[in-house]
């Protein structure tokens, strides 16, 4: 697994960053904790998602890369794809909820990405990018249910843990799971053995929690959250990685991640978007389980609508 993930980040590091690691006394002082934030709001295409999408592509052959890739992503993933497809020279298909953020959309089409709309549920998702590669031919690659993509995503824990090799826990956000797969893979490669990855997630968007606990991929009713990045569900390859390596998923509120967002662009100065802020929200609302450790906390992007903030 370490020589699958050194040859990972070699193979996509002419195309990404290295973002920084930062940390924040007031924080750290608050909580009782040793912070590191990995900013991956820093990262091309504003998300970590960036890597998976690079790593994605690089590993098609060219007779599928003549005719393109397409994904379905209410906007990180997309953006990333899309930037990622246009270094590389391919063509890129994105299918978007029509509600999804504008600057996200934006961001798309700036890429060079074709946005072709769809319902904002996964039915519609999968039945339009179906169409495109019947149309077209075009590869398909999942957001977060595809292992090239995984193992992309866990090259940002290989960085973290590069600089901070013994930390106790790192802290990641739950979506579809492709960022908190990576990671704990990762973190069993590069981190301490007694090393634990903790997801976090939305209350109104809990799939993650509720399959851990039934040992079977649950799926959400309602989405109703502000972290519009967390609104996927976990997929046959991410679920196994996350039960066999992840030590828990917590929910948060949605005030909870509101107040962890503010506190972050308050004192950290830096732009993160809603999702990123639910790693930071988990451990103020477990504050006593994390004080005195050393935690790793991924902040997975900064793709905000400035003209849509959820405080003033």
């Amino acid at each position: 697994m370490k020589e699958d993930f050194l040859a990972c980040l070699d193979r996509i590091r002419p195309f990404t960053h290295y973002t920084p690691i930062m940390e924040s006394g007031h924080i750290e002082n608050f909580l009782g904790s040793d912070l590191y934030f990995k900013c991956e709001n820093f990262q091309r295409a504003g998300a970590f998602k960036m890597r998976g999408a690079v790593n994605a592509i690089l590993q098609l052959t060219d007779a599928q890369k003549e005719k393109g890739v397409v994904t379905h992503s209410s906007g990180n993933f997309a953006q990333a794809l899309a930037l990622a497809a246009k270094y590389i020279g391919v063509k890129c298909y994105i299918v978007m909820p029509h509600d999804a953020p504008a600057v996200k959309r934006n961001a798309v089409i700036v890429y060079g990405g074709e946005i072709i709309e769809c319902a904002p549920t996964l039915d519609s998702r999968q039945r339009v990018c179906n169409q495109i590669i019947e149309e077209t031919g075009a590869t398909f690659i999942h957001p977060s249910n595809d292992l090239n993509v995984i193992m992309g995503q866990g090259t940002a824990t290989m960085e973290l843990l590069e600089k901070q090799p013994d930390l106790d826990i790192i802290i990641t956000p739950v979506g579809g799971g492709g960022l908190i797969s990576g990671t704990a893979l990762a973190a069993k490669a590069f981190g301490k053995p007694t090393i634990e990855v903790i997801g976090g997630e939305p209350l109104e968007a809990d799939d993650a929690y509720r399959s851990m606990q039934s040992g079977q991929i649950e799926c959400n009713e309602t989405t109703d959250t502000i972290a519009d990045g967390l609104r996927t569900q976990l997929g046959d390859i991410t679920f196994p990685i996350i039960k066999d390596n992840v030590s828990s998923i917590i929910r948060v509120r949605e005030n909870e991640i509101v107040s962890s967002m503010r506190l972050i662009w308050e004192r950290m100065k830096i732009i993160v978007e809603p999702s990123s802020a639910v790693a930071l929200a988990v451990l103020i609302k477990e504050r006593p389980s994390f004080a005195g450790k050393k935690v790793g906390i991924i902040l997975s992007g900064g793709n905000v609508d400035l003209n849509n903030l959820p405080f003033e």
